[in-house]
């Protein structure tokens, strides 16, 4: 019987060729190049084994992201657990706005000496990605991630070393973590994406969603009483015109909003992501 070979597993994989692909890749400790310069090379019953572990789970439902354990984001490689949320792109707009509000707060390419730092606190950071993004694309910035899980702050602290940004940590629910020493009790920008899915949402069952965190994913409730606790803690630790922007369902943007005005925030708005859905809203003190 022929050894078996990359071209040979890959198609009888019942996979879609690229997560077979980047599957073998991963499993074989290769890139791309090398599986198409050798795709027909025999394979080791050890390479084999590894390999079709990784596709039986893939099979199986386990997010590809989870198998690999690592995600990109904003151009970044982030580590990923069961632990904590898989990083997705449309979460991006929420840097993008954050670093939008973040514009004008020092001067670029000047001294800080004298100047007050900005800062910025991500809450339930979960892998970093948010905060870490941040730190890296604004190094002068005071950036504080916080979440109520030890073990998501565990793989959120190895990010930033790995990636080599400047993030204080601290533990706890919500404000409640900002108690920690040290930490700065007022911000120019607050971000969060917090539990927003409804308890009884059938999307929970569904997809990678069935190996994410729970407690990540939904509050328990209606969808709604993480946003309303941020919304309603925030205003006292934001500075005269600091932001707080909150990344919701597709169909919160105007329960959020109206959540925003009733707290008494101005210029309430919100933005839409890659695929045009409103994703994130804010505004301003």
């Amino acid at each position: 019987m022929a050894a078996a070979d990359v071209r040979s597993l890959i198609a009888a994989s019942g996979l879609p060729v690229l997560e077979a692909r980047v599957l073998m890749g991963h499993a074989l400790h290769v890139n791309r190049a090398w599986l198409i310069a050798h795709d027909t090379d025999p394979l080791t019953d050890a390479q084999v084994s590894a390999y079709k572990q990784l596709a039986e789970r893939r099979r199986a439902g386990e997010p590809v992201a989870y198998l690999l354990g690592e995600k990109e984001f904003m151009g970044h490689r982030f580590q990923v657990t069961p632990s904590v949320l898989i990083p997705r792109a449309d979460t991006e707009v929420l840097v993008e706005t954050a670093l939008g509000d973040l514009e004008g707060k020092t001067l670029e390419g000047k001294s800080l000496k004298g100047e007050s730092r900005p800062a910025v606190l991500d809450m339930g950071t979960g892998s970093g990605a948010i905060a870490i993004s941040l730190a890296l694309a604004r190094p002068d910035a005071d950036v504080v991630a916080t979440d109520v899980s030890t073990d998501a702050l565990a793989v959120a602290q190895k990010n930033a070393i790995s990636l080599g940004a400047l993030v204080r940590f601290a533990q706890g629910s919500w404000f409640d973590a900002l108690n920690s020493a040290g930490l700065p009790a007022v911000y120019d920008v607050i971000v969060s994406n917090p539990p927003y899915i409804s308890s009884g949402d059938a999307h929970l069952d569904q997809g990678d969603l069935r190996f994410e965190p729970r407690q990540a994913l939904t509050d328990f409730r209606d969808g709604l009483e993480a946003l309303r606790i941020i919304i309603a803690g925030a205003r006292p630790h934001l500075h005269a015109g600091g932001s707080l922007w909150l990344e919701h369902g597709w169909d919160q943007a105007a329960a959020v909003r109206a959540l925003l005005v009733e707290a008494g925030f101005q210029r309430v708005s919100s933005r839409r992501d890659l695929s045009d859905i409103e994703r994130i809203s804010g505004g301003y003190l």
